[in-house]
């Protein structure tokens, strides 16, 4: 299975159903009045976190996502049914991306457990609602509003407390195994794990566990995206320890020390605060040390040389758990002094902002009316995503039009508190916040 931990997809909201243009039609009425029901509203495209999932190979290989369309609306007041939303479950610690700027559209991380991304276009409203007295036969009804599409980049950066790093084959999925409920794949060469996976460590005394990613075995040369670097350092950005894992008997023929430092300085490469996260050095595979007479033990090299630069180095073998669990015991007493709380990325785009800025509007005074009049296909457009009777609905509406300049133009032709503002079918009265 490949690793998929990044990914380009394209999603839809639904298009509003139409609203229907129809009149009364009954044997003793002869004049019945407009009766066209409204359309109904389009499906939305939420995302939503699933705690089972931790790889984005879901997305894979169909790349584009729709909403249901809402249906048209029917005669006698008939509403039409509104389209199903489209439910995007996702991995937790998925960041949602514009795929033109790049900039954050949401972190499924922390409260973000589900979030409407794209809102579904309004129904339009049937021609009941367009009878006045001096028309009481309209034969025109608004069409629905069309959907939404962006081109979005799901990225996964695993949320864990703790990473587990170093060369393949030093041992990681070997520990977590022992450690853990996750279950890698274990073989001898490198990248035989594709995927991060998390496991709960369970101390079962009544202190808590804590959650341990294994990142798969980086290489030098990772942090410039030599073999799939760039994936894997991703998921130790959120980390709060890293447990620094290297083969201390030399078995692959390298050198330890070499080993650890080659790790540091690729961490420090792709983002310098990896290489500033404390770190607990366990150096695996002591039973199958064999020390020469005359050569110094490779543990107490490792020590020698990390211990005064404040890095703790615990002897282990992941396959028989000698040392594993004083390993872990340091690991939950350092996790105990650290500040735990998980960087959630901000809102930096939201694509409903951006559906009409390039459409025009205009801000006018009608004198006759005695009213300001909004108007125009950007402002409609908007309308036609926006729930006004919400609170939040409210807000965004308000947010969006400040941040056009329709609030600035009203200012300049001389709007006063209390004054009446006409958009559309709506009417407020104007108030400076």
């Amino acid at each position: 299975m490949a690793f998929k931990d990044k990914t380009t997809i394209i999603i839809r909201s639904g298009k509003g159903g139409d609203g229907c243009v129809s009149f009364r039609r009954e044997k003793y009425v002869a004049n019945g009045g407009p009766d066209g029901g409204d359309g109904g509203n389009g499906g939305s495209v939420i995302f939503t976190v699933d705690k089972g999932m931790n790889t984005l190979s879901d997305y894979r290989y169909k790349r584009k996502f729709a909403a249901e369309n809402g249906k048209n609306g029917a005669g006698k007041r008939m509403h039409g049914k509104n389209g199903k939303d489209l439910i995007l479950k996702v991995p937790e610690g998925t960041i949602v991306r514009d795929s033109r700027t790049n900039k954050v559209i949401v972190d499924m991380s922390g409260e973000n457990s589900t979030v409407t991304v794209l809102r579904g276009g309004r129904g339009g409203n049937g021609n009941q609602h367009y009878a006045t007295s001096t028309m009481q036969a309209p034969k025109y009804a608004k069409p629905g509003q069309d959907g939404v599409e962006a081109e979005v980049i799901l990225e996964l950066k695993s949320i864990a407390d703790v990473g587990l790093v170093g060369f393949p084959n030093a041992g990681k999925s070997t520990l977590i195994s022992a450690v853990t409920n996750a279950k890698p794949e274990i073989a001898g060469y490198p990248f035989t794990t594709l995927h991060p996976f998390l496991g709960v460590v369970d101390l079962k005394d009544g202190e808590g566990g804590f959650v341990l990613a294994d990142i798969p075995g980086l290489i030098e040369g990772a942090s410039e995206g030599v073999g799939l670097g760039h994936e894997f350092l991703r998921h130790i950005e959120r980390c709060h320890i890293l447990i620094h894992m290297v083969d201390a008997a030399g078995t692959e023929g390298r050198d330890p020390v070499d080993d650890i430092y080659a790790i540091n300085k690729e961490l420090a490469s792709f983002n310098v605060d990896l290489s500033l996260k404390p770190q607990i050095i366990a150096a695996n595979k002591v039973d199958v040390i064999q020390t020469l007479e005359g050569k110094e033990d490779p543990v107490e090299r490792i020590k020698k040389e990390f211990e005064p630069k404040g890095i703790r180095v615990f002897p282990i073998s992941a396959a028989t758990r000698q040392g594993v669990r004083e390993l872990i015991y340091a690991v939950k007493d350092m996790l105990s002094k650290t500040d735990m709380s998980v960087t959630v990325y901000e809102t930096e785009y939201d694509p409903m902002e951006h559906i009409a800025e390039e459409l025009p509007f205009t801000v006018s005074f009608d004198e006759k009316e005695d009213y300001y009049v909004i108007e125009g296909p950007r402002i409609e457009k908007m309308l036609g995503y926006t729930n006004l009777d919400s609170e939040k609905g409210f807000m965004f509406f308000q947010n969006f039009m400040r941040d056009i300049g329709a609030l600035d133009k009203l200012k300049d032709l001389g709007i006063n508190e209390g004054d009446t503002v006409k958009i559309y079918g709506f009417q407020f009265d104007y108030y400076e916040n």
